[in-house]
């Protein structure tokens, strides 16, 4: 991940991100259904579980900085976290369509009004976070 001398360079940190970030969401995910969503309903433990994927967004985002060492301009920061907010998106309407039944236009709409609203704000955090922690180093 050092070299960023092709205009595709940013792609295996952009999966690396999203993996990090999918992997730990997952877990979380299936923590909230589990244990959660039965003794709070799907709005507090949705908010409940934000800050913990904050934190993993954020060391994620510094992992993947740290790996793509000082040669990662903002640009190319800005198009990690980009393609890797592409990956979520991809995924997030893979699941709603193909696993769960949805039609395109539910997967956006179907989110609780509070609680999808701070998942989207959360969304642009993850996808700006690699140049946010990486501004001042290139």
């Amino acid at each position: 991940m050092e070299s960023f001398g092709t205009r595709l360079d940013f792609l295996k940190p952009a999966i690396a991100y999203f993996s990090l970030v999918f992997a730990t969401g997952f877990v979380l995910g299936t923590m909230r259904v589990l244990l959660l969503v039965p003794q709070l309903g799907e709005r507090t433990a949705e908010l409940l579980e934000m800050p913990f994927m904050l934190g993993a967004i954020a060391l994620a985002a510094r992992w993947v900085n740290r790996h793509c060492g000082n040669e990662a301009t903002s640009s190319v920061r800005l198009k990690i976290g980009f393609g890797a907010l592409l990956l979520v998106l991809i995924a997030d309407f893979g699941v709603g369509v193909w696993l769960r039944g949805m039609r395109p236009v539910e997967v956006i709409t179907s989110r609780d009004a509070v609680s999808g609203s701070v998942y989207y704000g959360m969304l642009l955090l993850f996808a700006l976070m690699p140049w946010i922690l990486g501004r001042g180093k290139s």
